[in-house]
């Protein structure tokens, strides 16, 4: 949540943070912010709504031709969304101008400390305080980085920071603290960014910040430190993708553009996975092959999307390691106490990295002894750098705030998450080894047949525009695809949606059908045929009650055709990949059916792409 650009240089800075903040639209904001520094004062502009309110007051009133500034586009949690809160925010002489992402957490006691020296303050949020306080540091005789040193060490909470100082044009200051921020490496110009898409227009180049660092950016030179001046290495890295990957390629949505990118996607998080000699090999595994061995329990921990991926997993790694597996909420996970030891992996997912619920999930169980395994498609992002070993999805920028690719690749990292400590604990031979992960790398090929029906499935979902309510199921490793269908449904649609086990109908849920009511059901394959007896006999409760069934089974699967009112067909792989075909036609559904009621597919209301506050 929240997009942060800061920038010094040549150019002209209100063009290159305007530039930035659009690139930053998809993490979800409801008021867009500028600061600019020239000739020894701020300019600023800030409106309630999307950047295009933002972009009217520029056109009529552009900001001075200044070379250093800041932006922010903003969603609100301190305070409502409207012009007076929106960032950026500044002291009450207008000397400091500051932007924020996160929560101040001991806001009341800053701003009574503050308020009792006969500061005003103007807005509702918690950001205004820390411009006061950094204000009156610089005003004392202190640099804008040591007075941002000096604030950071009172601030309890997650915050990125940056500031600029009027009297100080040349200079841009940042904070980090369990939120996102990366430092974007350029020729005569430097850059910040929550994150790269902020500066790739410019540069690949970037810097990682650690926990509790520092930045500073002029035109020349970056520095780094700690909260207390120690100065600090920062780690360099290049971001493998440019401008073109992120943009919609004559897609109407960046979200349809990214379900059609999922083939590529798959078979991007596949290279590289197995040795000349045939064995897996995953990207940052520094864990040794005895402390897998004698892992006797692993627990995923997810939120959203990411956590129906972590559901998955655990069928494919029990089935394939015999090792017991928990599936957890990230939000919960530390709170009920959990038995963690040094015996226990704890697997992180999260596409971005930044996942505040998962970050603090993992620093609890590092803190018990328990290794932790990130999965993550953002490289220089806090869990993986955090954890003990790191698989990199390589789904590239996912820009749709509702993930799609970003599911598909996270299946792939678990299914070779299992497939590998199989391998090292010998519970599965190597031909056997071999032969899904020849099955995995059909996939690209499957979902690209399942990509060609898609405007059968747009048909479909555009019959549906007067539906109020939809119900998915599945059984196996379709329930989680289920979970998902629906979730994407309520994001995109803003229906009500449920996912529901096929065989849980009877306990409750069958009270929910009515004549009429779609029902999607995600058919096993016929291979399990007990999966597939059951879940036909919970297709055919809801039919006699009224329902129409919406079907997704394999091709040749005759069977089900008397039950079915509408037929997707799938292709024919194993039940533990199906997730990976049995998805795609559910996002095309939530998609198209979003899309003909109206609504911003890539930008759903009320939601941010990365969750960086708990």
């Amino acid at each position: 949540m929240c997009g942060i650009v800061g920038y010094v240089g040549p150019k002209r800075a209100q063009d290159v943070v305007i530039d930035g903040l659009r690139r930053l639209e998809y993490r979800g904001y409801d008021s867009a912010g500028i600061a600019v520094v020239h000739e020894g004062e701020l300019a600023l502009a800030k409106r309630a709504g999307k950047l295009a309110n933002l972009d009217k007051v520029l056109a009529d009133t552009p900001l001075p031709p200044a070379h250093t500034g800041i932006g922010h586009t903003r969603w609100a949690t301190h305070g409502r969304p409207n012009d007076v809160n929106a960032h950026p925010h500044t002291g009450g002489a207008r000397r400091v101008a500051l932007v924020h992402n996160g929560i101040i957490e001991n806001f009341v006691e800053l701003r009574s400390r503050v308020e009792a020296d006969d500061h005003v303050f103007l807005s509702e949020t918690d950001t205004e305080i820390v411009a006061h306080l950094v204000e009156l540091q610089v005003q004392s005789g202190v640099d804008l980085p040591t007075a941002m040193q000096r604030v950071c060490q009172q601030l309890d909470g997650a915050f990125t920071l940056v500031a600029v100082d009027a009297e100080d044009p040349d200079r841009v200051v940042a904070a980090r603290r369990n939120s996102p921020l990366v430092v974007g490496l350029g020729e005569g110009e430097n850059f910040l960014g929550s994150d790269v898409a902020a500066f790739i227009e410019h540069t690949r180049e970037a810097l990682e910040l650690g926990q509790d660092q520092i930045v500073t950016i002029t035109r020349d030179e970056v520095t780094v430190s700690d909260f207390w001046g120690r100065p600090v290495e920062a780690q360099r890295f290049h971001v493998d993708w440019d401008l073109s990957a992120a943009e919609k390629d004559g897609h109407d949505w960046f979200m349809r553009k990214e379900i059609f990118e999922q083939p590529r996607a798959v078979a991007d998080s596949l290279i590289g996975r197995r040795t000349t000699g045939g064995l897996l090999q995953l990207d940052e595994m520094r864990l040794a092959d005895e402390e897998i061995r004698d892992l006797d329990k692993i627990i995923i921990i997810a939120c959203g999307t990411s956590f129906y991926a972590g559901m998955v997993a655990k069928y494919a790694i029990e089935h394939w390691t015999r090792t017991p597996v928990e599936v957890e909420l990230a939000s919960e996970f530390r709170y009920r106490d959990p038995i963690v030891d040094a015996t226990t992996l704890v697997v992180a997912i999260s596409q971005s990295g930044e996942t505040a619920d998962t970050l603090q999930a993992i620093r609890h169980a590092r803190s018990q002894r328990a290794k932790v395994l990130a999965i993550c498609n953002t490289n220089g992002s806090s869990i993986p750098r955090e954890s003990d070993a790191v698989i990199y999805t390589h789904a590239g920028p996912e820009i749709g705030v509702a993930s799609t690719k970003g599911f598909l690749t996270q299946l792939v990292a678990c299914y070779l998450l299992a497939l590998y400590v199989a391998q090292v604990k010998g519970t599965r031979f190597g031909d056997e080894i071999d032969e899904i992960m020849v099955q995995l790398e059909a996939m690209p090929g499957h979902i690209e047949t399942v990509l060609a029906q898609s405007d059968a499935v747009y048909e479909l979902a555009r019959a549906h525009t007067s539906t109020r309510s939809v119900l998915f199921l599945g059984r196996h490793a379709g329930y989680p695809v289920a979970l998902e269908g629906a979730l994407k449904l309520k994001e995109l649609a803003y229906l009500h949606a449920e996912g529901f086990a096929a065989g849980e109908l009877k306990h409750g849920p069958i009270a929910l059908i009515e004549d009429g009511l779609p029902v999607l059901c995600v058919v096993p394959p016929r291979g399990r045929d007990q999966l597939h007896g059951k879940m036909l006999s919970g297709i055919q409760e809801v039919r006699a009650r009224g329902a129409r069934t919406i079907c997704l089974a394999e091709e040749g699967d005759s069977t089900i055709e008397p039950y079915a009112d509408d037929l997707v067909r799938l292709p024919r792989v194993p039940v533990l990949l199906q997730p990976l075909v049995a998805i795609v036609p559910l996002q095309l559904f939530a998609c198209e059916l979003a899309t003909a009621l109206g609504h911003d597919v890539d930008q759903p209301r009320n939601l941010a792409k990365s969750v960086t506050v708990e």
